[in-house]
């Protein structure tokens, strides 16, 4: 026993002789491997999945002590093998058979040897040994506070192995059949319990965290169990622990639920405890304002929904106060407990509050019952088997209560029945719903999603479902109402829980009235409150009053425009009044449609709606009808009769004239009277709407569904009328505009071509509708100026968005000083405190920059403020970069200087840091001189000098005693004698006595103008000689010794000066002082690092709170979801080069600076000295922080912890500390840095979800092992993955999924050399989690492992800089700032892009998403109201959002765009989201143009899921109108908008092929002269606007103004379009309008992967093709053949120059469509390259496809792909497309009548015979392809004579067609530009009836038609490639303008593509 016990490790540091085997397993667990000759370990980190959590420890452990201890370690391995036997005898688990045999051959293999090694008589007696030692190790350890690391390491591993051991001696000691011990030993079990942040355990009582005195407080409350029941009355063994361990038991809580949210729930007091404890005299006990304060934020929800159902809260408070503490927070546990077992139900908060609301009652009903006689034997009671929700009391109960009957729960069981009675079914039904959605394709009103399953418990109905939850009820069924019904296990377990609820005496509750039916067949509840379909008439529903305006506006310009008013005030005519109030009959008529579009689009809801709800629609429907029919016919009677009235005063009015008509429309615009009052007194707008009255519901009843959400939305009175000002002023220029330039000049040119063509309709349609188009779109164009207009005055008045560059910094930077403790610090009254601070942050800052090689070594010198007392006196020596050449100009003007030495040191003066420069070099000039000179007579020299400046100075007469020409001499002697002095090296002493002696000479000889006294002086003790300016250069000379020498008695100097680090670096400084020129300005010279302080300095002058210190702040957490992106580049993919270069070479020549700065601090010349394995894995993480990977993003999160533990640090540490160095500090102050990183835990968390880790670890992935790397470079790191394990149940094996966090426990395993993770906390779900979109699910697991009150979300591509993590603090003050009536619930904050300088498309990305993120953004926040939730970085009020629902949804399909919908969420439920721009967060995007379309194309899905969904139909009815308008053109309109824009282009295009080729235009210029139409081409220029960018453009332009001046943003402008920014601007239109038009028809969105690789590569031709054919090219060549045609037909009577003018932006959209994909193609026009794009297109065309081969390799499953959207489409979204379709045989229609050959007839059988031509030219296709298939093989021959035949006989009929028919050459191109897109629209028109054709023929014959002419399109786009690509000279422009802004930062580009180009020779 004496060779086990370990000796304190801090009172008695000595050791045994034999190594201990505690000291081992420490060893062990914190190296790589071992040496030695030992035991091999056993692998205990690669085990079966359905076993790791069970067995792990027990191998783990054995690794560590089988050295010391093989025995011991031998009955780990074998209590191993019995688990996992146990677990799965028949081995039916992945890879068990194999792991237990080979852990059964090493048990084996170590039996007989162990056995031999023990050193006792049996192995219960070697356990009991090993066990005790460890014991009481642990027992002296927990005596002493342990300050060191590797101690408390050493601690924490002895209690893991002797809880371990414990377990095995408890089995071995059972089997021989001895309880003794293991009784005896049963407290202490549990030796060591894993925790996360809180050691809880005994053991972990004297942690610093524990010690803080708000944690202890907390722990205090939780553990107040007093009035509880007894364990016995529970039948539980032992005592509660705790409030959490009651709870847990009464309910059947998971252990590691229980676990999780009692340290949650604790973590969450403390924080607002020592907010509050200024309340209160001792922050020792836990204040009740605390408790109420987190109450009221848990249950506002809660309380709200049971005003909403009009339900009696469950809360109940006793009256005594210090009981009601305990019930509040068993209220806040319960609730905890619930959300964070609740699984995917936490998407569902209402179902929650339901879920709460009954089992308080029981918790409640537990604790009073006790309280009220605890003689009695208790059983929790709850009312069971009841209809009603709440619980009652009643008389007889009560009575049966206290005559000792037992009433059970409504649950029994284990630890685990909370999550089967109650999650688990719930589980079941979203489950099973989400099958039915079939991965998001079918049609959403087939299935509930998470809303419709929620909002059932909106409405009374829920409270059937009763509890015990009845599972026969409606709301558990998900079959579909025509799928027959099947009783099963269901239906048997309800008739047992009857039974048994009789036998109790239990009875139904009386609320609802009537009794259930013994029989209940469950049905289908279907959708609730509304169903999403999927139509382009949702954009009307949603945004109805918007579209409505936009109409009625439209109808009354139209109808002045017809009257030619001359003036507004002829509006005021009679009859011009009466014919504008006829728009109200088309108000009436729209209302109509609204009321029909309602039923229509809720038909498939009708079984769900309540009766009120229908009875208003069919009420809704009969008035709209009414005014329908009402207003048109007193309009006409009007018309011919009304009366009219003279005023009494003669006035501009006139005479007043009314009618009946007008009386109607009066009383029919009753209602919107009312609605524009509420507007404008939004106060009592919301008490209506929030108001549970019956006279308010009514009320509210006829304007919107009474739903919980999206009521008491108003915002104040002053935001109200900010943004109605801003819509007020966008809409009056929208409709001035409009009517002046584009409907006012077409009422001319209609009028004539009514006179002309009569009743043409075809005419007009064709002139008006490119106008109507354009009029619905152009409000979006005014809306993106005013947002430029706006936004930046805006920001120009609060300073935001400036990101100042360097010099104007400098000019800042005393004010930044100033402001700094007014940010970052209570004003302490005291300045040069907060100097200090300023200068220890400022250096950490710098520090950070160097660590990022953001700086060289030399810059991070220059840039550094030294640390000194001087800085406790205010003095601040200021770095050495802003004092760069200061010095020198300060001499150079001293030098040239005349006049007084007043004048000279104001002038000095005003450069504050010249000043400072000067004063400093003349301090460290004497401070030098002092520690040099030690001789006496030296030492009086030097000082009377010195003194005779200063007296000068004093008297102002320094120019007079000084020749100040000599200046610059002298300073190069100061610069001579301090290298000198730096170079230290003793043979170089008498060049320092040089220095001295001609300084000397220099000052008294050639630049004092009375130097006889300094003479006088050293001659004092001789006789007085007469001394003459010729002699008076040698008298320093003729003492001996010499002046500055020294002599054999005597020194007269102190060389080398002591070795002083200190001391060295104030002599460097004054080096630099004297050395560093202009060139120092520039520092530093990296271009992020200046945009980084210049932001940082800029943003201290924003509206930013003043923070709090450390201990006082709001607690938060940083949850970042993964998923299989790149955690960091290994050393192989670092050196791969399958995209041409390898990463590393790509990032050395992408951040050259960055690499070299890298090479210095690790010292190495080159990448080649890189060897070992340190210095690899530094590069790794080099190469990988500059990438989007996850070690990217978790280094900057733990900036935030870093940042709070210099804060921290600031706050506590006293002045001897700060002068120390955090460092220094570290090392010698190890309490004060035990209590900064207890705060630092206390106030933040990072919680990475990984949701492949389980699978990945498992399987032995290297990410895996990348992430415990992390884990390990970043111990408060914490990863959450979901576990999916086999196990065995009846035989058969089932998937059990786990939700687990694991932390880092600092070792490495010796089997597998692997870093080791310990679980923390395992929670079991019902089922698998991903039933939803990922993302959101991923989030959704792991939020319950966060803390704190706020949760920020970051990506996995985003970035954090240390000077912006001390501003964190800052920023969660705003949760405690009123803005308006309400705090903040989300703060979004700015994103700087990170990735705009790898290419001109990436710089293009940058700017368009920094402006959006700036000046788009800050408009939206304020004053529009309506930001939301963009993505990440925002961070969250925490608690807020998990009592409703998350920080997003997760629904299938529809809730793709995930984020949003939080914004969306918070907005409903009376959220305020606001945005700050003083804080910013990097972030990576992509800098492709694939990735950037797949990007774009994923946004378009997603937004066009957004407008069929709930939340903008809600949004859209629940704003006032102009806050609507805000979110329609901020949202969906934004998308609708483009769409229309392009859709105009369509209508303006096949408009006028109409007009040419029916004559129309023809006649309009010949006969009415009508030239050009001015509205066309005013339409068309608004289109262009969108279609170049410019919606973007334009606050693209501002933001760069605002924030590098305006001249700059010119000039980037510029620079922008010279390359091609608006050929990329028009593509990305391109995708935005397709996808989003596909998706509103069709459906079929799904996220799409865009990688994060930031290698610039070349695609290949078919991987373009596929990508954008559909998107891109089918319309561009559809646009070019209309353009084409237009072309051919109009010339003979228009002039080219109007075509060009007209039609020029088509030209361009066309041709960028078409080409923009080859020009942004990186080596594009390479030769090399195109001949293997032809290889590859050939091969991909021809290829057959079939199962398993990819869209990559064969054009038929790309085709197959292609088409899947068209699986799940409806019917009438095919005979859309269909209809849309036919446009090509009107194309057809109009052109072959124009044929030569046709002779003019109008016969219809012309266009039947062009008919036939193309049914012959199929038949000739489906010919050569029968051909093919048969002869191509055996018969080639026959085949080539069979294909030359057919070619002779169509160039026969050609000929004789031409001779006999007149068939000329414009005939063969006419019908090719007729005949090709008829083929196409067949295939279109094939493809939409698909279902009906796939088993004929004819399917096949369009497969093989449709490869025809993707292979003619492709050949068409590849030749003008191919022969670009002969010119050298396109593929350098190329590379030029492509990476042109990589060129201008001096990057090789060109290395890069050659070294590609190396590689595919």
């Amino acid at each position: 026993m004496s060779e086990i016990v370990l000796a304190d490790p801090i009172i008695e540091p000595q050791r045994t002789d034999r190594a201990l085997a505690i000291d081992h397993a420490a060893v062990a667990s914190s190296s790589g491997g071992g040496g030695g000759t030992g035991p091999v370990p056993f692998d205990s980190e690669r085990l079966p999945s359905n076993l790791t959590s069970h067995i792990q420890r027990f191998l783990r452990v054995a690794n560590l002590i089988e050295r010391e201890e093989p025995r011991v370690a031998y009955l780990c391995r074998f209590r191993a093998f019995e688990i996992a036997h146990g677990m799965d005898r028949n081995s039916n688990g992945r890879g068990v058979r194999q792991f237990k045999t080979s852990l059964l051959q090493r048990l084996e293999q170590d039996e007989d040897p162990t056995l031999m090694s023990r050193k006792d008589t049996s192995d219960t007696r070697e356990l009991r040994r090993v066990y005790h030692a460890y014991s009481e190790y642990i027992i002296k350890s927990d005596g002493a506070f342990d300050l060191d690391d590797s101690h408390r390491n050493k601690s924490m591993n002895a209690r893991r192995i002797a809880t371990v051991l414990f377990q095995v001696l408890k089995t071995v000691t059972n089997a021989a059949g001895s309880q003794a011990l293991a009784d005896r030993d049963d407290e202490k079990s549990e030796l060591y319990v894993p925790y996360n942040i809180l050691p809880l355990d005994q053991g972990g009582s004297q942690q610093a965290i524990m010690q803080l005195p708000e944690i202890k407080a907390a722990v205090a409350a939780v553990r107040n169990i007093r009035g509880l029941p007894s364990t016995q009355d529970l039948e539980k063994t032992g005592s509660f622990m705790d409030l959490f361990e009651f709870l847990g038991v009464v309910f059947g809580f998971q252990e590691g639920n229980v676990a999780n949210q009692r340290e949650h729930l604790i973590l969450l007091l403390a924080s607002i405890q020592v907010r509050k404890s200024h309340k209160q005299t001792s922050i020792n006990k836990l204040g009740d304002a605390a408790v109420d304060e987190l109450v009221k934020k848990i249950s506002k929800n809660y309380t709200n929904w049971c005003k909403f159902l009009g339900k009696k809260s469950s809360i109940e408070l006793p009256y005594v106060k210090q009981e009601a503490q305990q019930h509040k927070i068993l209220y806040i546990g319960l609730y905890l407990l619930i959300w964070g077992e609740a699984a995917n139900l936490r998407f569902m908060p209402e179902c929650l509050c339901y879920i709460f609301h009954h089992c308080y009652a029981l918790a409640f009903g537990t604790v009073w019952w006790c309280l009220q006689g605890s003689m009695y034997d208790f059983q929790p009671y709850l009312l069971c088997k009841c209809t009603s929700a709440r619980w009652q009391p009643m008389a007889d109960e009560l009575h049966d209560l206290l005559t000792g009957k037992k009433v059970t729960t409504a649950y029994e069981g284990g630890r685990e029945s909370f999550l089967g009675n109650v999650v688990t079914p719930i589980y079941r039904v979203i489950y099973e719903e989400a099958l039915k959605s079939k991965n998001g394709t079918a049609d959403h009103s087939t299935w509930r999603n998470y809303d419709d399953l929620n909002e059932y418990f909106w409405s009374h109905d829920c409270f059937q479902i009763g509890w015990p939850m009845r599972l026969d009820h409606d709301y558990f069924c998900f079959h579909s109402l025509n799928k027959p019904k099947r009783k099963n296990a269901v239906e048997e377990k309800r008739k047992r829980e009857e039974n048994k609820d009789e036998e109790l005496g239990l009875k139904e509750d009386e609320e609802l009235g009537g009794t259930v039916e013994e029989i209940h067949e469950p049905k289908w509840l279907g959708k609730k409150n509304f169903v999403e379909i999927r139509s382009f008439w949702q954009i009307f529903r949603s945004f109805d009053r918007m579209w409505s305006f936009f109409i009625l506006s439209l109808q009354a310009m139209i109808i002045m425009a017809c009257h030619d008013l001359g003036s507004p005030l002829e509006m005021l005519d009679a009859v011009v009044f009466e014919d504008i109030m006829s728009i109200f009959i088309t108000s009436a008529i729209l209302k109509l449609v609204q009321a029909i579009l309602d039923i229509v689009f809720t038909w498939k809801n009708r079984l769900m709606m309540d009766n009120l709800s229908r009875k208003k629609q069919v009420l809704k429907l009969l008035v709209a009808v009414i005014w329908t029919i009402v207003l048109p016919v007193y309009y006409a009677r009007s018309k011919r009769k009304y009366t009219c009235y003279s005023t009494q005063y003669r006035s501009w009015l006139g005479e007043l004239c009314f009618s009946s008509y007008m009386v109607a429309v009066a009383i029919f615009l009753t209602t919107n009277a009312v609605e524009m009052v509420l507007f404008f007194v939004p106060a009592i707008h919301k008490f209506i709407e929030v108001s549970n009255y019956q006279i308010f519901k009514i009320f509210s009843w006829w304007t919107q569904p009474r739903l919980y959400v999206g009521r008491g939305m108003q915002e104040p009175q002053v935001s109200v009328l900010k943004y109605t000002v801003f819509w007020v002023l966008v809409l009056f220029t929208k409709f001035l505009f409009s009517y002046c330039f584009e409907i006012k000049p077409l009422i001319g040119p209609t009028r004539l071509i009514l006179k002309i063509v009569k009743s043409n309709v075809g005419a007009l349609v064709a002139i008006w509708a490119p106008i109507i188009v354009v009029y619905f779109m152009d409000t979006q164009i005014w809306y993106s100026v005013f947002c430029t207009i706006f936004g930046g005055v805006y920001g120009i008045i609060n300073h935001l968005g400036e990101c100042l560059p360097d010099p104007p910094v400098r000019k800042r930077d005393q004010k930044t000083r100033n402001f700094f403790p007014l940010r970052f610090h209570k004003v302490s009254g005291n300045e040069a405190n907060d100097v200090a601070k300023f200068v220890f942050v400022w250096n950490q800052i710098i520090k950070t920059f160097r660590l990022e090689d953001l700086i060289s070594n030399w810059e991070l010198d220059l840039m550094t403020i030294p640390m000194s007392s001087e800085l406790f006196s205010g003095m601040v020596r200021w770095p050495i970069f802003l004092l760069a050449n200061k010095f020198s100009t300060a001499l150079s003007i001293a030098r040239d200087f005349v006049g007084k030495d007043e004048i000279l040191f104001r002038k000095i003066k005003k450069d504050k840091y010249m000043y400072c420069a000067v004063k400093e070099c003349y301090e460290s000039l004497k401070y030098v001189l002092e520690m040099l000179i030690v001789g006496n007579l030296e030492k009086r020299v030097v000082s009377s000098i010195l003194n005779e400046i200063e007296e000068s100075m004093r008297r102002s007469s320094l120019l007079e005693d000084f020749k100040m020409s000599e200046l610059p001499a002298l300073k190069a002697k100061c610069i001579e004698l301090v290298e000198l002095l730096l170079e230290g090296n003793e043979n170089q002493k008498g060049s320092v006595v040089k220095v001295l002696q001609d300084m000397f000479e220099l000052v008294t000889y050639d630049m004092m103008t009375d130097g006889s006294r300094m003479l006088d002086l050293i001659y004092s003790s001789q006789q007085n000689v007469e001394q003459t300016e010729e002699n008076f250069v040698d008298l320093s000379r003729r003492i001996e010794p010499q002046l500055f020498e020294s002599s054999t008695d005597r020194n007269s100097i102190h060389f080398p000066l002591p070795d002083s680090g200190t001391f060295n670096e104030q002599i460097r400084r004054f080096l630099w002082l004297l050395t560093v020129d202009d060139k120092a300005t520039d520092i530093p010279a990296n271009l992020e690092a200046q945009r980084r302080i210049s932001f940082f300095a800029t943003s201290l002058f924003t509206d930013m709170p003043s923070a709090p210190k450390v201990q006082n702040m709001l607690s938060f957490s940083v949850l970042t979801p993964h998923y299989k992106e790149d955690v960091m580049y290994s050393t192989d993919e670092l050196n791969s080069k399958k995209e041409g270069v390898s990463i590393k070479f790509y990032m050395q020549r992408i951040y050259p600076d960055e690499w070299k700065n890298f090479l210095e601090r690790t010292g190495c010349e080159d990448s080649d000295e890189i060897k070992d394995e340190k210095m690899r894995n530094d590069l790794r993480n080099w190469v990988s922080f500059r990438g989007q990977t996850l070690s990217r993003t978790v280094r900057g999160m733990m900036y935030y912890r870093e940042a709070l533990r210099v804060q921290a640090f600031l706050d506590m540490a006293d002045n001897e500390d700060i002068l120390e160095g955090y460092d220094g500090a570290e090392n010698n102050n190890r309490i004060l840095f035990a209590q900064l990183n207890a705060l630092a835990d206390l106030k933040f968390t990072y919680v990475i979800s990984f949701q492949m880790f389980g699978s990945q670890k498992s399987s032995g992935d290297p990410h895996a092992q990348d992430i415990l790397d992390l884990m390990n470079r970043y111990p408060s790191v914490r990863v959450a993955y979901v576990e999916e394990i086999e196990e065995m149940v009846k035989d058969k094996s089932q998937k059990v999924y786990s939700s687990i966090l694991v932390k880092a426990v600092g070792g490495f395993d010796q089997a597998s050399k692997a870093l080791v993770s310990m679980e923390i906390y395992r929670i079991k779900l019902p089922g698998p989690p991903n039933i939803g979109e990922g993302k959101p699910e991923n989030q959704n697991h792991a939020i319950i492992f966060t803390r704190g009150e706020a949760l920020q979300t970051i990506d996995m591509n985003q970035d954090n800089y240390l000077e912006e993590a001390f501003k964190m603090r800052n920023l969660l003050q705003e949760f405690l700032r009123q803005r308006g009536q309400r705090p903040p619930t989300i703060l979004g904050l700015r994103e700087h892009i990170f990735t705009g300088s790898v290419s001109s498309l990436a710089w293009f990305m940058s700017y368009q998403e920094t402006s959006f993120v700036t000046i788009g953004q800050r408009l939206l926040a304020n004053p529009l109201r309506v930001r939301f939730h963009y993505g990440h970085p925002d961070v969250f009020d925490r608690l807020f959002h998990i009592t409703r629902g998350g920080i997003s949804k997760a629904s299938k399909t529809i809730n793709l765009s995930e984020d949003v919908y939080a914004g969306f969420n918070s907005t409903l439920r009376r959220g305020c989201i606001s945005y700050h721009e003083y804080l910013q967060v990097g972030k990576g995007r992509d800098v492709g143009l694939n990735q950037i379309s797949k990007f774009e194309a994923k946004v378009a899905n997603g937004n066009s899921e957004q407008t069929i969904s709930r939340d903008i139909y809600r949004l859209g009815h629940c704003f006032d109108f102009f806050r609507m308008l805000s979110c329609y053109f901020t949202t969906t309109g934004f998308y609708f908008s483009n769409l229309i824009s392009v859709i105009g282009i369509y209508v303006f295009l096949y408009g006028q092929l109409y007009l040419v080729l029916s004559g129309l235009q023809k006649a309009l210029l010949l006969e009415a002269r009508v030239h050009n139409i001015q509205s066309l081409e005013t339409a068309l220029a608004s289109q262009s606007f969108i279609q170049l960018g410019l919606l973007t453009g334009l606050p693209m332009v501002m933001e760069i103004g605002l924030e590098k001046g305006f001249l700059t943003a010119i000039k980037d402008f510029t620079l922008m379009q010279l390359q091609l920014a608006a050929v990329f601007f028009t593509f990305s239109l391109g995708t935005k309008i397709h996808y989003y038009g596909r998706t509103m028809l069709h459906g079929g969105a799904k996220y799409r992967p865009t990688g994060r690789k930031v290698v610039v590569f070349h695609a290949s031709f078919t991987e373009i093709y596929r990508l954008y054919s559909r998107s891109h090219f089918v319309k561009g060549f559809e646009l070019v053949l209309l353009l084409i045609v237009y072309d051919l037909f109009r010339r003979s009577y228009q002039s080219s120059m109007a075509y060009v003018l007209i039609t020029y932006s088509i030209w361009f959209m066309s041709i960028t469509w078409l080409f923009a994909p080859f020009l942004f193609n990186p080596a594009g026009f390479e030769w090399e390259k195109i001949l293997d794009d032809w290889k590859n297109l050939n091969k991909w065309i021809r290829l057959p496809g079939g199962i398993g081969i990819q869209q990559d390799k064969s054009w038929h499953s790309w085709w197959d792909d292609e088409q899947t959207h068209l699986c799940s489409s409806g019917l009438g979204a095919r005979l859309l497309e269909i209809l849309l379709s036919v446009r090509f045989f009107m194309y057809q229609y109009g052109l072959v009548y124009h044929l030569d050959i046709s002779q003019k007839s109008k016969n219809v059988l012309v266009y039947i015979l062009s008919w036939v031509v193309i049914l012959a030219v199929f038949l000739l296709v489906k010919a050569v392809n029968m051909g093919r298939q048969q002869f191509s093989t055996n018969y080639h021959l026959a085949f080539r004579l069979f294909k030359a035949f057919l070619s002779i006989a169509v160039l026969a009929i050609i000929i004789i067609l031409s001779n006999v028919c007149d068939l000329s050459m414009k005939d063969l191109i006419v019908c090719c530009l007729a005949f090709l897109p008829t083929g196409w629209g067949l295939i279109l028109i094939a493809q939409a009836a698909r279902p009906k054709i796939d088993e004929t023929g004819l399917w096949h014959f369009t497969r093989v038609l449709a490869r025809a002419y993707d292979y003619g399109m492709s050949v068409a786009l590849f030749a003008p490639v191919a022969v670009l690509a002969w010119l050298p000279i396109i593929s350098a422009f190329q590379t030029r303008f492509l990476f042109n802004e990589a060129f201008s930062r001096h990057l090789q580009i060109q290395p890069i593509l050659a070294g590609k180009k190396t590689k595919q020779t």
